[in-house]
């Protein structure tokens, strides 16, 4: 069992460890990192989600119960971290809306699906998928939401709506998911030379995304507000999960879409948390700090909750 935990985690890892590893050594410098995150980000992972979305069978992905489960602990821990920052750490309303996003925001796609597709194969990616397929929107919305209601306090309804919607139309990860649902529930046929390309790119999204955070994460030095980053990292690493793991088994979630909650509430919080916070300038180095920490934290934590998933 040994073996096989390390099998699954530490390539990932080490791939992450090459991008931080080139980058701080200089070897990458920050503008290579920041081209190769926008290839990813903009380009090879919305390539990803949109062919995922379009061949994904609706019927036998979407289970209820899954989405119940793991949506109902990212919204309780995105509550805990609010309540957390103004109740225990006295931080400002709008700086606790951002660590809140950052209990809130699991590492789904850099970290989620090849931590998952090593573990159980790629067969069992379904309900990853169909977390993916909600997962920006629903965190994005509810962030922004509460966001531009605590920034627009006294304001009119109408300027609050109009930031959400600003907001979640200029997330390219959206748009792929949106495109393909449309090609999925319409049935529209995606030529072979196309499809092609698709797979090339998509071939190159995880390991790419993943080398490019390592590269990323050298800027990122953990200082100051460590108890508030412990905060964070212990709900997104450990009450998340827990969370999801009481709401899956009183639900009876199938194994293979159990494993996928589980697994995917157990990220580390993704790098939308400090997009998040410096979209709104506020507590962004609690967000650099926690994507930092908790991602090395996770070679510990997923390896918990693999050997409990078994």
């Amino acid at each position: 069992m040994f073996q096989n935990l390390i099998d699954v985690i530490l390539p990932v890892f080490l791939v992450i460890g090459a991008g931080y590893s080139a980058t701080r050594a200089g070897y990458f410098t920050q503008d290579h990192v920041d081209g190769l995150m926008k290839f990813t980000q903009n380009f090879a992972i919305p390539c990803l989600l949109f062919r995922a979305i379009a061949n994904l069978d609706l019927a036998a992905s979407f289970d209820l119960r899954l989405l119940a489960s793991f949506y109902a602990g990212a919204a309780i821990c995105f509550t805990i971290g609010i309540a957390g920052a103004r109740l225990i750490f006295k931080r400002e309303w709008e700086d606790c809306v951002v660590i809140g996003f950052c209990c809130l925001f699991s590492n789904s796609v850099l970290l989620g699906l090849p931590i998952t597709e090593r573990a159980y194969g790629a067969d069992n990616l379904t309900g990853n998928f169909a977390i993916i397929a909600f997962h920006a929107p629903f965190c994005y919305g509810l962030g922004i939401t509460v966001m531009e209601v605590v920034r627009n306090r006294g304001s009119g309804g109408v300027k609050t709506l109009s930031s959400v919607f600003s907001a979640m139309f200029k997330n390219v990860l959206i748009l792929a998911i949106g495109l393909g649902f449309v090609v999925n529930l319409t049935g529209l046929y995606i030529p072979g030379a196309i499809d092609e390309a698709l797979s090339l790119l998509i071939r190159a999204a995880l390991p790419a995304a993943l080398f490019a955070l390592g590269g990323v994460l050298v800027k990122y030095r953990p200082e100051g507000d460590m108890r508030t980053i412990a905060f964070v990292c212990t709900t997104s690493l450990l009450v998340h999960p827990s969370l999801v793991w009481m709401f899956g088994s009183s639900l009876a979630v199938p194994q293979d879409l159990f494993r996928s909650g589980v697994l995917n509430s157990a990220m580390a919080p993704g790098f939308n948390a400090y997009i998040f916070a410096n979209m709104y300038g506020r507590a962004k180095r609690v967000a650099a700090s926690s994507v930092l920490i908790a991602t090395g934290s996770c070679l510990f934590t997923v390896w918990f909750w693999l050997t409990l998933l078994g």
